[in-house]
């Protein structure tokens, strides 16, 4: 087990929602200092276990620790299921997320959003701009391509149930390869880990797949709503675009726009990785290291 993926480095949290569900985070503690507290948010179906690699580096960073929250929304990872299925919407969950920033003391944090978290991130601004002064998002912006979504409703919910960890790497792979080429067995086995869950020696998707539910309610004939003013909320806080080389969700032209649209926004494309980026390759774990370092000094 390699520094950066070792399982000793966090202390486990809970905390209630407004409707009474028990929702799971995980608090990576900084070594020393007060540097800008960071708040990672997953996408759709994913969970606090994504940022596992990127939260260990920046909360031991040598010059700049800083302390890192990773949350599973409602219906994924350690989080209660929702009985209600429609609840799982992006402005439930950041009233979730508003929450537990509230509880926790967390104000004018670094915010962390991979695809739906960037959404959730994109309205932080707009409700409670004082809460997020930095924001990166990961493979997310105000447009969303439709193909790749009609690529994501198709998965949520169908996913193979493997029968050990080496045939959940190989499914993980067999669905994403075409947009990740040069990943190896064992990082697909890391990454499956980070999607399925183990329970009495039986492995399962780590989400609630009634979200298929609510994906399917989605009309794939429409163009889906553009986020332009919520992205423009967040022209006061210094902003990183994350864009996977091969993403079908977020397109060179969106990003191209994006900038113009923000008086601070910077670009880092993660090359050889399509939607979303999975944040554990060191060259763009330092990067946001750097930028968020650079929005300190700022």
């Amino acid at each position: 087990m390699s520094q950066s993926e070792r399982d000793d480095n966090w202390n486990e949290g809970h905390f209630s929602s407004h409707d009474g569900l028990n929702l799971y985070a995980r608090h990576y503690p900084a070594n020393s200092g007060t540097a800008r507290p960071v708040l990672c948010l997953p996408g759709l179906t994913r969970n606090s276990k994504d940022f596992h690699v990127l939260a260990t580096h920046l909360s031991e960073h040598a010059e700049r620790p800083r302390n890192v929250y990773c949350l599973d929304y409602r219906g994924r990872g350690q989080s209660d299921y929702d009985p209600a299925t429609q609840n799982y919407t992006p402005y439930i969950e950041l009233l979730d997320v508003l929450n537990f920033m509230t509880i926790n003391g967390l104000h004018e944090a670094a915010v962390i959003g991979t695809s739906r978290g960037g959404i959730i991130a994109m309205l932080m601004a707009v409700m409670r701009p004082t809460a997020i002064s930095v924001c990166v998002l990961n493979d997310i912006g105000p447009v969303i391509e439709t193909g790749g979504l009609a690529r994501i409703v198709g998965y949520v919910g169908r996913t193979p149930i493997p029968a050990n960890w080496q045939e959940a790497g190989e499914i993980v792979r067999r669905m994403n390869e075409q947009f990740f080429p040069d990943i190896s067995d064992d990082e697909w086995e890391a990454v499956a880990r980070q999607w399925f869950s183990e329970t009495d020696g039986n492995l399962r998707p780590d989400y609630d797949t009634k979200l298929s539910q609510v994906m399917e309610e989605i009309d794939l004939t429409k163009k889906v709503p553009e986020m332009w003013p919520q992205y423009r909320a967040l022209g006061h806080a210094p902003t990183l675009i994350l864009r996977g080389e091969h993403s079908d969700l977020l397109s060179e032209e969106t990003v191209t726009k994006m900038l113009e649209h923000h008086p601070s926004a910077k670009l880092h494309t993660v090359p050889d990785q399509g939607h979303a980026p999975f944040l554990r390759d060191m060259a763009t774990v330092e990067t946001i290291a750097g930028f968020l370092e650079a929005a300190d000094q700022a």
